[in-house]
């Protein structure tokens, strides 16, 4: 199953996902997209060398919030063997482990430490460079872009 995302200046970034390795991860994020839950938000975390993270903040940074789901990593005793590598699609959490709901993470670059706890379910195949420009955009407190890194859209190829 692959996806897009086409953020606001125009850059793309595509891949897949694994339905096979964390279901009810890629259910609830197929069912986001569907439902065009992702437009407008924004990437409101970006720490170069580690990860770039979005869905859950509009331009204005207002939550935009939506149902849980049951945490797909090892130390939830879910079997996920997806390694946080460069490219890898993951949930962010709170340290509750079912607390993952919209927001997602890419990884910047490989993060061993998160195998095991995150659930990785996806991973960018094309538009890798697009990752890179958002991770190297000016940040300011709490590793918010200084410039909005919006989401103009989300779709399933």
């Amino acid at each position: 199953m692959n996806f897009e995302i086409e953020m606001e200046n125009g850059h793309i970034m595509r891949g897949e996902l694994y339905p096979d390795i964390a279901p009810i991860t890629v259910n609830n994020f197929v069912k986001l997209i569907n439902e065009n839950f992702y437009d407008g938000l924004i990437f409101h975390r970006v720490i170069p060398g580690f990860m770039i993270q979005g869905g859950g903040y509009d331009r204005s940074h207002h939550e935009k919030r939506c149902p849980s789901i049951k945490g797909e990593f090892a130390s939830n005793g879910i079997v996920n063997d997806l390694k946080h590598t460069r490219g890898v699609l993951s949930m962010a959490r709170t340290m509750v482990k079912d607390s993952a709901s919209s927001q997602f993470f890419i990884m910047h670059a490989d993060a061993p430490h998160l195998d095991g706890e995150y659930a990785a379910f996806g991973k960018i195949t094309e538009g890798l460079e697009v990752v890179d420009e958002i991770a190297n955009t000016p940040t300011g407190f709490q590793d918010v872009p200084l410039s909005d890194q919006v989401i103009k859209t989300m779709r399933l190829l």
